[in-house]
């Protein structure tokens, strides 16, 4: 009996203590006491890209450097980009993150990417980690919007092995650390399931985010080990789906790819659900654009028969509410104006030739830092020496022109580059034009007034209003030669493809 009182007072000791315990540890967690932030570590550094922060920083930053004279995008929704040891990929992941404007402050950033290692049949939302490390520091995870999208739907999940040894996701870590400094929080999101329902609910459910606040990257490879040949056909085809913005044609592209019979191609796009789901999020609010291809081959030609390929693409919010009335009238230029833009499409020009980079010259107006398009020409003695124009309103005006000038004197492939002997026999004659309107038939188009500019899937084209001024064509025929010999939709190709109108103001 003793001992029995010992032990029920033991126990009565033990329990009263445990208790104790429980109280602190609640009390330390209402007091803040937060437990270990959990980090998921950089386990590709050393692998797909240097581990070292030093030669890392000095890496990226090369890669970067090689799209400099590229001008960057206000508007970015998304990007998509490879997923390869940046040896191979880098520079064409780098051609897509030089069109972010480092500028620009976004709330979150989602990461989609797909599963190299496990199956999944849907989504897995990496809830647990806090932050993910790389060389250059950690990036802070959105925790609450993890944890959202997993309540939201229960195509998402969490599941820890999608993300252990993953690799599509951490390589984008360091490209956006250079190039935006701080990163806003992370959503990253492994996507592996061939289940179109699924994707579609994943779409849906990551659609209110899909808005100018947040920034989305699609991390996908293309062709996989092709020959050479095989894999800069293979690329073609399904780099112009992917420019469609059809995610119908993309589906296709992919299963007659998969049914060709091309010698060891294991598939045409790894990153295909990823990119399946984010073309289910675009609306005709958004423009595709293809940046840049290169496959293994062009950077190691150690064994041509067995290649991997490589796409860049921006998705530019193309329309914004505030502008599809297209009210051109609102928007115009002094005679200072016009005289600015002509002295920074010259000095633009004058510094490639002294092998200077372009000056950015800093504009005094407000109408000069406006988004909108513009082509420079530039003639001599009266005739055509060269021409390149931009659409769109992501970039200010004389950033654009400033580009444009420089394009049109070194890169129209019509012409040989400008000389320095040439430079003060060059007449330079910019086009600013007013924002694009969507028109439904040739009724809502003017001859003479109007320029075209006519869009289907890979393929556009366009004309200046004053083309109408030095030919004798109907406004059928106007539309059906931009068609023809602009777009390569033939003839009538116009007719099932998107109309835009527009105005320029020529000086």
């Amino acid at each position: 009996m003793q001992k029995d009182r010992q032990n029920n007072s033991f126990f009565t000791m033990m329990k009263t203590f445990i208790t104790i315990i429980i109280a602190m540890m609640m009390m330390n967690s209402c007091n803040g006491h937060n437990p270990t932030p959990v980090v998921r570590p950089a386990t590709q550094a050393n692998r797909f890209y240097e581990g070292n922060a030093q030669r890392l920083s000095q890496e990226v930053n090369s890669l970067l450097a090689l799209h400099s004279e590229s001008a960057a995008y206000s508007n970015v929704a998304a990007l998509i980009v490879p997923h390869a040891g940046y040896y191979f990929s880098g520079n064409v992941a780098a051609s897509a993150y030089a069109k972010l404007d480092p500028e620009r402050k976004y709330k979150r950033i989602f990461l989609l990417g797909p599963s190299h290692h496990e199956w999944l049949d849907g989504a897995s939302v990496n809830t647990e980690a806090d932050y993910y490390a790389t060389p250059l520091g950690e990036v802070k995870v959105d925790s609450e919007t993890a944890h959202q999208l997993v309540e939201a739907d229960s195509v998402f999940s969490y599941r820890p092995e999608a993300h252990d040894r993953e690799h599509c996701l951490e390589v984008q870590l360091p490209f956006l650390q250079r190039r935006l400094g701080e990163v806003p929080p992370i959503v990253p999101i492994i996507i592996s399931t061939n289940n179109f329902p699924k994707l579609k609910r994943m779409a849906e459910v990551l659609k209110p985010y899909f808005t100018d606040e947040n920034l989305f990257i699609i991390s996908s490879d293309f062709s996989h080990y092709p020959s050479y040949g095989d894999a800069c056909a293979v690329d073609a085809r399904t780099g112009e789906a992917v420019a469609s913005g059809d995610v119908g044609q993309f589906i296709a592209v992919i299963e007659a790819n998969a049914q060709s019979g091309i010698r060891n191609l294991d598939t045409s796009a790894c990153g295909a659900f990823p990119i399946i789901t984010l073309m289910l999020m675009l609306d005709n609010q958004y423009e595709v654009r293809h940046l840049l291809y290169q496959n293994s081959g062009d950077i190691d030609d150690h064994d041509p028969t067995r290649v991997v390929g490589y796409h860049s693409f921006a998705i530019i919010r193309s329309i914004s509410p505030s502008k599809e009335k297209g009210d051109s009238d609102s928007f115009s230029l002094t005679d200072e104006e016009k005289q600015m833009l002509k002295e920074i499409a010259y000095k633009s020009i004058k510094d490639s030739l002294d092998g200077k980079p372009v000056s950015r010259l800093s504009p005094h107006t407000s109408h000069l830092s406006e988004k909108c398009g513009a082509f420079v020409s530039l003639h001599k003695q009266g005739r055509l020496r060269g021409c390149i124009g931009h659409f769109g309103e992501d970039v200010p005006l004389h950033k654009i022109v400033a580009e444009m000038a420089r394009a049109a004197a070194f890169e129209d492939p019509r012409f040989h580059p400008v000389t320095r002997n040439e430079l003060d026999d060059i007449d330079i004659e910019i086009s600013v034009l007013t924002p694009m309107q969507r028109i439904q038939s040739l009724d809502e188009f003017q001859l003479h007034k109007h320029g075209i500019y006519i869009r289907k899937g890979y393929h556009s084209g366009t004309f200046l209003p004053q083309v109408a001024d030095e030919v004798n064509w109907t406004k059928e025929e106007f539309i059906g030669h931009c068609s023809q010999d602009k777009a390569g939709l033939g003839w009538d190709g116009w007719r099932n493809a998107e109309l835009y109108v527009y105005e320029a103001i020529v000086f």
